[in-house]
C-alpha cells in the first residue's frame, strides 16, 4: 500500500484521522482547560480569513459590529422558558466573585454573587436588554447587529473544533418592525452563509428549515445549511432564526409605529463558528493531510529555496525574492495572491511535507538550475502526482488561473460526492434498512417525504439519525410520510450527524 502522510486513513478510522490531520497541519490542540482548545496560528490564521470575508459580507447588508457582556444575568435567560430550557444542561455559572486563601495552601471561592451569571451560551437574552433601550420608534428600526464573540456551552465529549465548550464565533442579532421583513432578513442572511460556503470554502450547502424538534429554542422558525462530510455524515454550518416576538416580549422591546400603536418588534439571529474549520477539514483533506481551497489558504503559494552554499543561496534568494514580488503583483478573488519565502534551515524534504500536510494550494522549488532555465519545480496541492517544471513566466501569467481552477475543482469534487450520495426513499422498511447498516463511504443522505411532527423523533432516534431540514428548493409537491401515512407538505433531508 502506498506509504500517506496521515496515519491511520480515512477507510481504516475516519475520527483519528481527523485529529491526526489537525495535528499534523498543526491547526488546533487540547487545551490544559477540559473541553476547551488552544488554536494555533495555522489555524488561526483561516479564523481570520473566515472573519475577514463573512464581515464584508455583512456590512455589505447593512449590518454594523458590537460587542455585549460575556456574562449574563440568570434572571435575563429565565424570561425565555423555552430558550432557558433548551439551553439549561449546556451552561457555566459564575456564582462568586473572588478567591481567599483556604488555610490549607490553596484558594477557596468566596463573596457568593446576588444573582449567578452565566456564561453566554448565546447572547439573545443579554442583547434584547440593550435592544429594549435602543429602540422607542419605528424610525430605529431595523436594527442591524453583528457580534464576534466567543461562547461556552459544556460539552462532556469534544472533538477539536467540531464540538468543544468554549467557541468562536459571530452572532448576528436584528430588529425589525413587521414579521415579513424580519422573515425575509432571516433567509437573506442564510443566502450569505451558502454563499459565502459555497464560493470561499468550496463546501457545497443544502439550504433547508429544520422540522419543529431540532429549532433552536425559543425560535419560530430555523434555517440552516446542511453539509455532507466525506464519511457521509452532516455537519450544521450556519443558522439563521426568525425568533419572532419571542425574546422582543421577554426583554421588552417595543416601539411606537407609524400609526401611533405601541408594538414589540420582530427579531432574529443567525451564527456560523468555528466548527466551520472542522467542516473543511472533513469536506476537502486526504490522507496527506489538509487540503485548502485557495481563498481561505492563510498562503496560497509557497516558495522553497534550494541551494548548496553562501553563493547559491544568495542568487537563490534573489530570484525568490522577485518571483514573489512578481506574483504579490496578481489579485485574486478581490486579494493580493498571499506568498511567501520559506527560508529555514530544515532539510529540503521534511519542509516540503509540511507544507502537503498545511494544505498550502501551490508549493514552488528554486535552485541553481531552475535558475538556469528561469523556470520553477511547481506543485499542486490537489495534484501530488503532477510536479512539473514550469517556466517562470508562465507560473506569473497563469498563477490566478492555477489558484481559480482548484477553488472550482474542490467544490466540484464535493458536490459531485455528496450528489451521488443522497437516496430518496419511499418505505419506512427500506429506510430502516439504509439506516441500520454500517455507516460506510456508500451511504449518506436520505431524502423521504415526512411530516414535520415531533413523532417522527420516536421513529428516527433508535437509529441514531437526525431530520437535517427540510430543502428551500424544489420540494414544494406534497407526498405521503413515509413513517405515519399522513400527507406531507415536503421532503426531509435525514442523515447522521456531527
Amino acid at each position: 500500500m502506498e506509504k500517506t502522510a496521515i496515519t491511520p486513513i480515512r477507510s481504516e478510522n475516519y475520527p483519528e484521522w481527523y485529529q491526526q490531520v489537525i495535528v499534523a497541519a498543526d491547526l488546533a490542540e487540547n487545551s490544559a482547560v477540559r473541553g476547551c482548545m488552544v488554536i494555533k496560528p495555522w489555524g488561526y490564521a483561516i479564523w481570520e480569513l473566515m472573519q475577514k470575508d463573512l464581515d464584508k459580507r455583512f456590512k455589505k447588508t447593512g449590518h454594523v459590529n458590537a460587542y455585549f457582556p460575556l456574562l449574563i444575568p440568570l434572571s435575563y435567560l429565565e424570561k425565555e422558558a423555552a430558550h432557558v430550557d433548551g439551553f439549561a444542561k449546556e451552561c457555566a455559572v459564575v456564582t462568586h466573585h473572588r478567591l481567599v486563601a483556604d488555610g490549607k495552601g490553596g484558594l477557596k471561592p468566596d463573596g457568593e454573587l446576588e444573582e449567578p451569571l452565566v456564561i453566554r451560551p448565546t447572547s439573545e437574552t443579554i442583547i434584547g436588554e440593550s435592544f429594549a433601550k435602543w429602540v422607542k420608534s419605528y424610525r430605529d428600526l431595523p436594527l442591524l447587529i453583528n457580534q464576534w464573540a466567543n461562547v461556552m456551552r459544556w460539552e462532556m465529549r469534544t472533538r477539536l473544533f467540531l464540538r468543544t465548550s468554549e467557541f468562536l464565533w459571530q452572532e448576528g442579532h436584528t430588529a425589525h418592525a413587521s414579521s415579513e421583513e424580519a422573515v425575509e432578513e432571516t433567509i437573506k442572511m442564510l443566502e450569505v452563509y451558502a454563499a459565502f460556503a459555497e464560493d470561499v470554502m468550496a463546501m457545497p450547502v443544502i439550504k433547508g428549515e429544520k422540522p419543529c424538534f431540532e429549532r433552536f429554542p425559543g425560535a419560530v422558525n430555523t434555517y440552516c445549511i446542511e453539509s455532507m462530510m466525506q464519511d457521509c455524515k452532516a455537519l450544521q454550518a450556519g443558522t439563521s432564526h426568525f425568533l419572532g416576538q419571542n425574546f422582543a416580549k421577554a426583554s421588552g422591546i417595543e416601539f411606537q409605529s407609524k400609526n401611533g400603536n405601541l408594538e414589540h418588534a420582530w427579531t432574529t439571529s443567525w451564527g456560523m463558528s468555528t466548527r466551520m474549520i472542522g467542516g473543511l477539514i472533513m469536506t476537502h483533506s486526504d490522507d496527506n493531510g489538509l487540503v485548502l481551497p485557495p481563498r481561505i489558504a492563510p498562503q496560497q503559494i509557497v516558495i522553497q529555496p534550494i541551494y548548496r552554499n553562501d553563493e547559491q543561496r544568495a542568487a537563490v534568494l534573489a530570484y525568490c525574492q522577485q518571483l514573489k514580488l512578481d506574483l504579490e503583483a496578481q489579485n485574486f478573488a478581490g486579494d493580493e495572491i498571499r506568498v511567501m519565502i520559506d527560508d529555514r534551515d530544515i532539510q529540503g524534504g521534511a519542509k516540503s511535507w509540511e507544507w502537503i500536510k498545511k494544505g498550502v494550494p501551490l508549493r514552488v522549488e528554486v535552485g541553481p538550475r531552475d535558475i538556469e532555465k528561469d523556470a520553477v519545480m511547481l506543485s499542486r496541492r490537489d495534484d501530488l502526482s503532477n510536479k512539473q517544471s514550469t517556466p517562470r513566466a508562465e507560473l506569473i501569467a497563469n498563477a490566478v488561473t492555477l489558484l481559480s481552477d482548484m477553488q472550482d475543482n474542490l467544490f466540484a469534487k464535493a458536490k459531485s460526492f455528496r450528489d451521488s450520495r443522497i437516496s430518496e426513499i419511499s418505505s419506512v422498511a427500506e429506510f430502516n434498512a439504509f439506516f441500520a447498516a454500517e455507516q460506510n463511504i456508500d451511504s449518506g443522505f436520505v431524502l423521504a417525504y415526512a411530516v414535520d411532527e415531533f413523532a417522527i423523533e420516536e421513529y428516527i432516534k433508535p437509529l441514531k439519525v437526525t431530520a437535517r431540514c427540510m430543502p428551500l428548493a424544489d420540494n414544494d409537491t406534497p407526498g405521503v410520510c413515509i413513517f405515519t401515512g399522513k400527507p406531507a407538505k415536503h421532503k426531509m433531508i435525514f442523515a447522521k450527524a456531527y
